[in-house]
């Protein structure tokens, strides 16, 4: 299952809290629909129904049903180098 570190929680809960997305709601990773292999993360109100939780307490983060094998062996974490809050899929420890 996609993990998630410290500072990439801080940043979701951070841009949630700046775009007034409800406690319910959260981050949702997803496939690219016009580029395959890569994902897609945006803000939402609530998990779609087959949505994996990784993250139960908020701020939540959602995976897409599709989506999760792919990121079976990633940790999301924040990119220090990123102008503005950037996240990066790596490979877990």
């Amino acid at each position: 299952m996609l993990t998630v570190t410290d500072n990439a929680r801080t940043a979701v809960q951070d841009l949630a809290q700046q775009a007034g997305v409800p406690d319910e709601g959260g981050l949702r990773i997803a496939q690219s629909a016009g580029q395959p292999g890569n994902f897609e993360l945006a803000l939402v109100p609530a998990p779609q129904p087959d949505d994996q939780v990784v993250e139960e307490e908020a701020p939540h983060v959602f995976v897409e049903a599709q989506a999760a094998p792919a990121l079976d062996t990633l940790t999301l974490d924040t990119d220090p180098e990123a102008q503005g809050p950037g996240f990066v899929l790596t490979p877990q420890a």
